[in-house]
């Protein structure tokens, strides 16, 4: 399944919920099956900067994919991390990089999040871009 349809899954399924409340709780209920990193796993190196609530992001090179795994320590964290690695775990960095983010507002989840929360999903795009493009400089040398 492509990225945009990942999204659009996701878009069908908040348009289920009749209310901002019930689509968060769907979010939160998501997050309660995230598998937690290693205690060694949660450093400075993985940690994601900018997020209201503590989360980190490991991200493995598996040729021609990256891997993903993370963990937030909030519920609602948990469940904004597991809906956005279900989005972009397992694709190439390319795939990642042509991704267009605006797309996550059309699925209606940014609209669900705080101005803080807004910065802290900003905060781990970035991330995530970062380091699909670390990996195609790697690729490059």
């Amino acid at each position: 399944m492509t990225m945009q349809e990942k999204v659009n899954e996701y878009k069908s399924d908040f348009d289920l919920f009749p209310s901002d409340n019930d689509k968060i709780e769907y979010i939160v209920d998501l997050g309660k099956n995230q598998a937690p990193l290693n205690k060694g796993e949660k450093n400075e190196l993985s940690f994601i900067h900018g997020c209201s609530s503590q989360a980190w992001l490991i991200a493995e090179f598996e040729d021609p994919y990256i891997i993903f795994r993370g963990e937030g320590d909030s519920m609602m964290a948990k469940g904004m991390m597991t809906v956005l690695l279900d989005i972009f775990n397992k694709r190439t960095p390319q795939e990642i990089l042509a991704f267009d983010p605006a797309l996550l507002h059309t699925m209606g989840i940014t609209q669900l999040l705080s101005p803080v929360r807004q910065q802290g999903l900003e905060a781990f795009l970035n991330v995530l871009y970062h380091h699909a493009q670390k990996y195609i400089k790697e690729e490059s040398v």
